[in-house]
């Protein structure tokens, strides 16, 4: 069942540079999606899978900032799929979207391999009050597709020394670590906090395929300048304007290195 035109808004990413059709109620990309994407080291020429791709933010905010990347998506819900099509189209980018389930995956996306994998997995793990919307729901309860069932299929699309780039909700961290599978080296981990000294809400982790270098725990990212909020309107740090409204890229240090 397609969503109907009314039930659609229309979203700007990037500052404008991007935008993004989406249900009004159902499953929505916002920040998550960006810095997704800004955290994926592809170039020009790379191919990259998202994993539950959804109406395609992450993967067309990836295309937006890297010219020349190849970019698949695999994405259960059909008219989800369907949004991420119309997304590519109107942005002006290839993207190619396979309608697929995580767990049963089409025998000609199995046979192949790719630079960089982006997931951003369902972030409750456990049984809960369902959400009103069954898209939204199936988009944010892990149901029969565990954690490590993502970043199991990830590890086996990536190339040798391919990477992974996931985001998660900070508590998940803990699983997403015990649930790496054989293969999944140099691990990075980058929390991400709203302001400083707080918590963090998300974190960003990075694997090779076969990397050996040490598991390192970064600096966090830091999205809003004050100590807290004050008044209405946005009070983005420098670093993360850079990205969230002008599409620039979220570094990771080198493998092994100390920067």
């Amino acid at each position: 069942m397609m969503f109907a035109t009314d039930a659609l808004s229309d979203d700007a990413f990037l500052g404008g540079k991007l935008s993004i059709l989406q249900p009004r109620f159902g499953f929505r990309a916002a920040m998550d999606a960006v810095l997704l994407a800004a955290a994926c080291p592809a170039v020009a020429g790379q191919s990259v899978l998202e994993l539950g791709c959804g109406a395609g933010a992450a993967s067309l905010c990836l295309g937006a900032r890297v010219a020349g990347v190849r970019l698949t998506g695999l994405e259960l819900q059909p008219d989800y799929a369907t949004l991420a099509r119309q997304n590519a189209a109107r942005a002006g980018q290839e993207f190619e979207v396979i309608e697929a389930d995580l767990a049963a995956l089409p025998a000609l996306l199995r046979a192949r391999r790719f630079d960089h994998v982006l997931a951003n997995p369902p972030y409750f793990a456990h049984p809960g009050a369902a959400a009103a919307d069954a898209g939204r729901d199936t988009a944010q309860r892990e149901g029969a597709t565990p954690l490590a069932l993502w970043l199991q299929t990830g590890r086996k699309r990536l190339l040798d020394g391919g990477q992974m780039t996931v985001i998660l909700r900070a508590d998940r961290l803990p699983d997403a670590l015990a649930a790496l599978p054989p293969g999944a080296g140099s691990v990075m981990v980058r929390p991400i906090v709203a302001r400083a000294g707080r918590e963090a809400g998300r974190v960003l982790v990075l694997f090779r395929k076969g990397g050996r270098a040490r598991f390192r725990l970064l600096a966090p990212f830091q999205l809003h300048a004050a100590p807290q909020h004050l008044r209405d309107g946005e009070d983005l740090t420098t670093a993360a304007r850079a990205i969230l409204r002008d599409g620039l890229s979220l570094d990771w240090p080198v493998p092994g290195g100390r920067s």
